[in-house]
């Protein structure tokens, strides 16, 4: 668990025509947005180039925004191979570009994501948009018109939630595991 006072998250939803991303700032436990946008790729027909250019934007935004941290929506398991490994490489691109300035990467499930935000692993794109513009104060005409990036946004959110709160991160393998690591919860003894 990041203990860090103050730490900018980049959070980024991967794509072969559209990768979105949301970078926030936390100043103890408070967030704030410092940007979020879209990489469009839909005119770029070679896969590489995309891969290239995901690639060389990632980097720009890491060296322009100097985030401690990525958070980056895995891939969904669908029935057509070929899109999955297309955006397996697209996320596997923004990771090595996170990785080659040293910045922790951190993978989140869309439903974990979704859940984090809404309350509900099944909500919307549009639902997780109107849940950030609230928390994050975002005027209406400062909303993307493209949901990719408020869910770029959504995995840099979900991130700071599940590292602010020590009990969302916690993992134990077993009843006795945690009754060991939090005996201060146990009542009536």
């Amino acid at each position: 668990m990041v203990n860090q006072k103050e730490r900018v998250i980049l959070g980024i939803d991967p794509g072969t025509s559209v990768l979105g991303y949301g970078i926030i700032e936390v100043k103890g436990k408070e967030i704030s947005l410092l940007a979020m946008g879209v990489v469009h790729l839909e005119k770029i027909e070679d896969h590489a180039l995309k891969l290239s250019k995901i690639f060389e934007r990632c980097i720009e935004l890491i060296d322009g925004f100097h985030p401690d941290e990525l958070a980056i929506e895995a891939p969904f398991f669908g029935k057509n191979v070929q899109s999955m490994l297309k955006l397996g490489r697209a996320q596997g691109v923004a990771i090595a570009a996170a990785l080659s300035r040293q910045l922790s990467v951190n993978e989140y499930a869309p439903r974990k994501i979704k859940q984090s935000i809404t309350g509900n692993g099944n909500a919307s794109k549009e639902q997780v948009a109107a849940m950030l513009q609230r928390l994050l104060k975002i005027p209406e005409q400062d909303l993307p018109k493209q949901l990719d990036a408020t869910d770029g946004l959504a995995a840099a959110v979900c991130h700071f939630y599940q590292t602010s709160n020590p009990l969302m991160g916690a993992k134990t393998s077993s009843w006795k595991a945690f009754i060991s690591k939090n005996p201060g919860r146990i009542k009536g003894q």
